[in-house]
């Protein structure tokens, strides 16, 4: 059975510590539904854009987020199907990671589907969720040079079925959820078992191993973007494991995940401003702008927010406008204001 090498580096243990701290705040943050929502759609954009942009996509961000809403976009063809099918793939992800087919496991007909939603329209119906049955390099897009060659399209079911197996009786108890989808990142493009599409399948069903290991952490990470960021970085990360030994590369993807969460962490914190907030106020949702986010950060730094401080705070909004959101802010019951006119300080309840 296929049998993994790699070590156990302080870099990596310092990297899952970080996702582990990180999944712990995010996973019991107050955050209400309408943040959590915008999290995950966000999430999505970013994971469908830098996810289809390493590829060769030429659409932008913005470009990207009018496609997945439906609105038209003055682009090639391809580039518009790749993003639609991208989204089409983490809908299925989603499916699958609820645990309810092929008994929380990822099967062979899993990688086939998520292969063949991720080329659909691009390539052959025949050709699509089917296993190569020729050689197949990968080139450097810039001087053509060849960067890797697969195994023998012969020796492709059976490295899939083999691999398919260790994940399947290899738990979290065994090897860390984080490292496993390291290992099933990189396995599957070692493999490379289809004619094309062999990255983007790749990281989907690592993304998918997270999601089965209780490791989605609402959904709100796109590790997409932390390899689209330095592709190059990317690309040498994996080729650095072409004679097996994956410690290298899992030091990179382990960091990958670590920067995604830790900074989907801070965020979540910034809007959790108190993390007992909905406790103090009696349980109940509390609905706050960014702006009033702000102000609460403020005064939970400083102490307290005066009205000379407002300038610090916004300088390019007039006073009125921070005078309203003070005030919602009261009638929400989560500041009191002591004082009145230009000498009110305003603290949190």
């Amino acid at each position: 059975m296929y049998s993994p090498k790699f070590l156990i580096t302080n870099k990596v243990l310092k990297n899952i510590g970080l996702v582990e701290a990180s999944r712990e705040v995010v996973m019991n943050a107050p955050l209400v539904p309408a943040y959590e929502k915008k999290f995950r759609e966000e999430a999505i954009i970013r994971t469908v854009h830098h996810g289809t942009h390493i590829e060769g996509n030429e659409l932008n961000i913005t470009e990207a987020a009018q496609v997945l809403k439906g609105d038209p976009v003055v682009a090639r063809d391809r580039d518009i199907q790749e993003v639609i099918n991208y989204r089409n793939v983490l809908n299925y992800l989603e499916y699958v990671g609820k645990g309810e087919i092929s008994e929380g496991k990822i099967s062979e007909e899993i990688i086939k589907k998520i292969h063949s939603l991720t080329v659909e329209k691009l390539m052959p119906t025949e050709a699509c969720g089917v296993y190569r049955k020729t050689q197949v390099v990968v080139k450097n897009s810039l001087s053509g040079e060849i960067t890797f060659r697969p195994p023998p399209a012969i020796e492709v079911p059976y490295l899939i079925s083999d691999f398919v197996e260790w994940m399947k009786v290899t738990d979290k108890e065994e090897i860390h959820p984080v490292i496993k989808a390291g290992i099933t990142h990189y396995e599957l493009v070692r493999i490379h078992p289809f004619v094309d599409g062999n990255g983007r399948m790749a990281r989907a069903v690592a993304t998918l191993v997270l999601f089965l290991e209780n490791y989605d952490i609402k959904k709100f990470f796109s590790l997409e973007e932390y390899f689209d960021k330095d592709a190059a970085h990317y690309y040498d990360s994996l080729r650095s494991a072409a004679e097996g030994e994956l410690t290298k590369w899992l030091e990179y993807f382990t960091e990958g995940l670590a920067i995604e969460l830790t900074r989907i962490k801070e965020k979540v914190h910034r809007l959790s401003t108190d993390i007992h907030l909905k406790e103090k106020l009696g349980g109940q949702q509390v609905f706050l702008s960014e702006r009033q986010i702000s102000i609460m950060e403020y005064i939970q730094r400083v102490g307290y927010l005066t009205n000379q401080g407002f300038r610090d705070l916004f300088p390019k909004i007039s006073e009125d406008t921070i005078l309203r959101d003070l005030h919602d802010l009261i009638k929400k019951g989560i500041i009191n204001k002591e004082g009145r006119t230009k000498a009110a300080k305003y603290l949190l309840k």
